[in-house]
């Protein structure tokens, strides 16, 4: 093959896409018809990665945010040389695949982020450009570039038609992260036809109106008019860029193109073998001519872009040890090297906490101490900083930084957006993201918490106003289900502390694990110190332990978390004067629990006595713990607005509930011993 031309190349991703997507009957070929010029102008153009070695610290990311269009990943990651063989292509949403309906980050290689929930990937995005930004602040010094790479994402009518999109552009135009640049795919097609009928926005002048630089509308086919916008994008302003490109969705489609019928559906033999006369692509399927596949092959310019910049870092190291030094460890996920003694001061520091505090406040007293000694935290919270107390003494705000690196970031009122850029906070390494809000405002941010467990990413949400301890705000701020829904999340550890120590604990593990995401439940109202007065703090961070043993012959185990183990503990003393004897089991985090070796459960959870769970929340959950002979004294129904003293004894959360309950339950079983 002669006189390979640019359109030649960009055909090389259509048609992979169109035979995969055939072959499998399942997929999205439209957009990768429709934006194959855009991704040979960037791929073949100013992405700067290395295919031998996806993970390169100053490599460029790139997030396919319209994550259905994966075949248009999947063709660039094979042609550019990647570990991404044409069998896997042909093996297109197959079981077992390295090619899933859509991009899952860790499972194949050169993916950046897990996206099919649309505008989540423009959010981790602007996630990955903050990080760049805040990471070339610390490490960076006058001659040594060492972190200093952009972020590119490719975005559809649907990612901004999501609520999400508004949220973390306005932030990234705040921020001015001014090495992200975002190509929209402006086709005026979805799922349901014209977009005219219900997306007519502006959307040059929103993102003006963000402080982006809006480049465009242009031709989304034209390589050179891709070319110049490229250009203008990297001359840079100091701001982020939307590049507006008009195409055709389904491009090349004699039958199908511009219509909506290309979206989701396989185009068929007949209309596959029209858009190859119309192209002019004779090849077979899957057939790439040795030309094209040389022109595509970025490992040997890879392979040096980065050997440039290993050369840099190795005269950075020289000049730098420290900085070097702790780059490398947080580039890889690591904590300081003094974590063993971190660790230490912080539970001190909790098991000598005297007197009543709210949990959230104890969330606070730990990152008075974590923030100064982790410096790779970066806090923040959705406008609620005050109420959850997510700033330690030496947290820096970005706008208050004073010249120094910020580590602090208030996201204003966007739970959705602040959690979806943690995870592209955390996608990006380097840095370990945090972010506070209620608890019950978890409801908006939840599908990124999804997302979260499901790339399994070192992220932690800090709820706080946990329960209708909230009291007088009322129902609409009281999460009742919240506890529950957040626990059926795979992978999530959902942590709901009765004290400091437990507290302590929570966030020590959360910042140890690096395999998925942590939640804590905060309270607003003051709770004692009990688990470090019990003598069994080394069990915490099992998850459920005994917290207090009972005093003769176990006839009961009450199970609490949170606010209720005082409940607990006062119907366990109540019911020991008169003769019963109670176990109280603390669990503030039931994924922990349920990991735990069968003899650590069984000993805790004996099967042969009745059990009884209390929490101010849905009831439900519980039931797997205690069995069907034991019982549960939660909240099936909304709040109420009131103090919260009030509304614990309303719905039945009060000791002297609680001990008539184990009473009757204790009762119950031993009459039903003897029935057979």
């Amino acid at each position: 093959m002669t006189d390979i031309t640019r359109r030649d190349l960009a055909n090389a991703i259509r048609f992979l896409a169109v035979d995969a997507v055939e072959k499998a009957k399942s997929g999205h070929p439209g957009a990768p018809l429709g934006m194959a010029d855009i991704a040979e102008a960037l791929w073949r153009g100013p992405l700067k990665h290395n295919p031998l070695n996806p993970a390169w610290p100053d490599r460029d990311r790139f997030v396919l945010s319209n994550g259905h269009a994966s075949m248009l990943l999947y063709a660039l990651l094979h042609l550019s040389g990647y570990a991404l063989e044409l069998a896997e292509l042909q093996n297109f949403r197959q079981f077992g695949s390295r090619t899933p309906g859509h991009p899952e980050v860790g499972h194949t290689a050169g993916i950046e982020t897990t996206t099919g929930p649309l505008g989540q990937g423009l959010a981790n995005a602007v996630g990955m450009a903050l990080t760049e930004k805040l990471l070339g602040q610390r490490y960076n010094r006058p001659g040594f570039p060492v972190v200093d790479h952009r972020t590119w994402a490719f975005l559809g009518d649907g990612c901004l038609m999501e609520g999400i999109s508004h949220e973390v552009c306005s932030l990234a135009g705040v921020w001015g992260l001014d090495k992200l640049v975002c190509f929209y795919d402006d086709n005026g097609i979805s799922i349901d036809g014209d977009v005219a009928g219900w997306f007519r926005d502006d959307t040059a002048a929103r993102f003006r109106a963000y402080g982006w630089n809006v480049l465009g509308p242009l031709d989304g086919h034209d390589a050179a008019a891709l070319d110049a916008a490229i250009a203008g994008a990297l001359a840079g302003n100091g701001k982020p860029t939307l590049i507006i490109c008009r195409t055709t969705i389904g491009w090349g489609s004699p039958g199908k193109a511009g219509s909506h019928d290309v979206h989701g559906a396989p185009l068929g033999a007949a209309e596959i073998a029209a858009t190859r006369a119309a192209l002019g692509w004779p090849h077979a399927p899957f057939e790439i001519p040795a030309a094209i596949r040389a022109a595509w092959d970025q490992r040997l310019a890879g392979a040096a872009a980065e050997g440039e910049w290993q050369a840099l870092f190795a005269r950075y190291r020289t000049a730098y040890p420290e900085l070097a030094a702790a780059f490398e460890r947080s580039a890889g996920g690591g904590l300081p090297a003094d974590w063993p003694q971190i660790r230490r001061a912080l539970l001190e520091q909790a098991a000598g906490r005297e007197g009543a505090v709210a949990t959230r406040k104890s969330s606070q007293n730990c990152l008075d101490l974590l923030v100064d000694r982790v410096p790779e935290l970066l806090g923040g919270s959705a406008d609620l900083t005050g109420s959850n107390l997510t700033a330690g003494r030496h947290s820096r705000p970005w706008h208050a930084a004073a010249g120094g690196v910020p580590n602090y970031l208030s996201y204003g009122v966007r739970e959705f957006g602040m959690a979806a850029i943690m995870n592209g906070v955390a996608l990006h390494k380097g840095l370990i993201p945090y972010g506070g809000t209620f608890a019950v405002f978890s409801d908006y941010s939840r599908n990124a918490i999804r997302m979260s467990a499901l790339m399994q990413l070192r992220v932690v949400h800090v709820l706080t106003h946990d329960s209708i301890g909230l009291g007088e705000d009322g129902p609409t701020h009281q999460p009742v289900e919240h506890a529950g829904c957040l626990r059926a999340i795979p992978g999530l550890d959902l942590w709901r502390p009765c004290d400091e120590l437990e507290t302590a604990v929570a966030w020590t593990l959360a910042l140890e694990r690096q395999d998925g995401p942590s939640a804590l439940m905060l309270s607003r109202q003051n709770l004692p110190q009990y688990s470090a007065a019990a003598g069994r703090a080394d069990d915490i961070w099992r998850g459920g332990y005994i917290l207090s043993e009972a005093e003769g012959p176990l006839q009961a185990v009450i199970i609490a978390t949170g606010s209720e183990i005082m409940l607990a503990l006062a119907a366990q003393a109540e019911l020991q004067q008169q003769g019963v004897g109670v176990r109280v089991v603390s669990m503030p985090c039931t994924r922990r629990f349920d990991q735990q070796p069968v003899a650590w459960k069984k000993q805790v959870l004996p099967e042969e006595v009745c059990r009884i769970a209390i929490e101010a929340a849905l009831p439900d959950f519980w039931w797997k713990y205690v069995g069907l002979d034991g019982a549960v004294l939660g909240i099936g129904e909304f709040g109420r607005s009131a103090p919260a003293a009030e509304l614990f004894v309303h719905f039945g959360l009060s000791a002297g509930h609680l001990t008539q309950t184990v009473l009757r339950t204790i009762a119950r079983n031993s009459a039903s011993d003897g029935d057979y």
